[in-house]
């Protein structure tokens, strides 16, 4: 199992503590190192400095909002910053939800699966340098135009992340990976194979040609239950916050786990203000389902039991109470070697 590293892009870790700890994973063999974006950081750019302070390490997008570029830029994007870090990137995409691209990107949150199949059909052609004509439902090109940069490869690996199954199916028919948030590994037989199984026999491959990497969230502390307290945070945000009472595809994941009646009431608590009590509505073997917490022998179980159940990558959302010396020796506690990456 190969094991990367995510990066936070809301600016709370100093840009030197990341510099260093990303080149500490380098260093340490770790695989990727992930870039989020939502509205903070933007992923190309903090991967362009990260690319320049490194030797191996891949560098992902996790994830490029499709509906804030056009096809066009991301395969520049991708091309660009694979040719300057001689073949690195791996360029996870997705739609995000409806208030990120609306109340920050301005643009409808409609047809977004046709959009992705689009995107990825384009974004391909434009990196094998073919004369750009396409003619979709969402995309209208035409006019035949080639990329002018040669890039460094014509094939760069794209991951999508997505839980819904029209997401899932797409995954399985057209991705290199799939990227997924909050996997348990028991659950994915029943409630992740089957969708991205049907996608698989649409263009008539396996579902051992996908690869899986999932975020995976760790909190590093000798208290377990003050390392679960850490990670209640995150999860009510999800479960509660990503989304309306109508439509929060997390709050549905965690129904489909069997925590209907906790999902709704920490959405409920989450909605009307109450934070706190949304994340105290959690309960401990909700947290225990998708995250891993505790001291580092136990962390390194956790991930261990993920690599058994059959998921080839993990992009680590690390968390460490104390200063940056203790995420380096986490980082170190945790490499892929010890893990069994």
């Amino acid at each position: 199992m190969r094991l990367g590293l995510t990066v936070p892009y809301s600016g709370r870790m100093p840009i030197p503590t990341l510099r260093r700890l990303v080149e500490a994973a380098d260093g340490l063999g770790y695989d990727t190192v992930w870039a989020p974006e939502v509205y903070g950081a933007d992923a190309f750019t903090v991967l362009a400095d990260l690319g320049a302070r490194t030797r191996r390490i891949r560098l992902g997008t996790g994830i490029a909002n499709i509906f804030a570029r056009t096809p066009a830029m991301l395969a520049q994007s991708a091309a660009s910053l694979d040719l300057l870090s001689e073949g690195r990137v791996v360029l996870g995409l997705g739609t995000s939800g409806h208030q990120v691209v609306e109340w920050w990107h301005g643009e409808p949150f409609d047809r977004s699966l046709r959009r992705l199949r689009e995107t990825i059909e384009i974004v391909r052609m434009i990196l094998r340098r073919d004369r750009l004509e396409y003619e979709g439902e969402v995309f209208h090109l035409h006019g035949g135009l080639r990329l002018i940069l040669h890039p460094y490869r014509t094939e760069i690996p794209i991951y999508l992340a997505s839980v819904t199954p029209g997401g899932l199916e797409l995954t399985g028919e057209l991705a290199d990976g799939w990227l997924p948030i909050f996997v348990s590994p028991r659950h994915f037989e029943a409630t992740f194979r089957p969708a991205l199984e049907r996608g698989a026999r649409k263009s008539g491959r396996a579902l051992d040609d996908l690869r899986v990497c999932a975020y995976q969230q760790v909190v590093v502390d000798d208290d377990v239950a003050r390392a679960r307290d850490l990670a209640r945070s995150h999860l009510a945000l999800y479960i509660g916050g990503m989304g309306s009472r109508r439509k929060n595809y997390y709050n549905e994941l965690f129904c489909r786990y069997g925590f209907e009646g906790e999902a709704r009431r920490i959405q409920d608590l989450y909605l009307e203000g109450h934070r706190k009590d949304a994340m105290a509505a959690i309960p401990d073997a909700l947290v225990d389902l998708v995250t891993v917490c505790g001291p580092l022998d136990r962390c390194r179980e956790g991930l261990q039991e993920r690599a058994a159940a059959g998921i080839d990558e993990l992009a680590l959302q690390l968390e460490v109470t104390g200063d940056e010396s203790a995420a380096l020796q986490a980082l170190e506690g945790l490499r892929p070697e010890l893990v069994g990456g």
